[in-house]
């Protein structure tokens, strides 16, 4: 049985092993050409916020930690950020339609104010990801005013999000 045991154990080393050379995409282009400020006033301190709690997984440039580089955490972190991009995406927010604009903003004040953003697997690691109740209301406030500023410059039907 032992030896059983051993040779299992050798399996799994050479699987993580190999696994090592499986590379995922990595989520650097930086491209910011619809980025939200494109057409949105994003203030110096909700940007802060942004950098730091929100832009790793929603924009198109994400910092890499150490841990990024070893398998499998770098498949699970390429596919953490691939879906917080899918979701919701600052760096190509503009290409999107007014209603999804507005919705998205919808969503960033329940998410923020639920505590459901940042996720707390991110701000274990990430401590200064943590925001304070004021950053909150910051985030808050500006997601509102960008919704509001939607709301001004379009027709009220143009926000409504139609379901297919």
């Amino acid at each position: 049985m032992k030896k059983y045991i051993k040779i299992a154990l050798y399996v799994v080393l050479a699987l993580l092993l190999l696994a090592q050379f499986i590379r995922p995409e990595r989520n650097l282009s930086n491209d910011q050409t619809h980025h939200i400020a494109t057409r949105f006033p994003v203030p110096a301190a909700v940007e802060g916020i942004l950098k730091t709690a929100c832009y790793d997984c929603h924009s198109n440039l994400t910092v890499y930690p150490w841990y990024a580089n070893i398998q499998p955490v770098a498949s699970w972190l390429a596919n953490h950020v691939d879906e917080g991009k899918r979701e919701l995406n600052f760096s190509n927010f503009t290409t999107r339609k007014i209603a999804v604009q507005n919705h998205k903003m919808e969503e960033v004040i329940e998410m923020v104010r639920e505590n459901e953003m940042p996720l707390s697997s991110y701000t274990w690691v990430h401590r200064d990801a943590m925001l304070s109740a004021e950053q909150k209301e910051l985030l808050i406030s500006w997601a509102q005013s960008v919704m509001d500023t939607l709301k001004a410059n379009n027709p009220p039907d143009s926000l409504i999000l139609r379901r297919r």
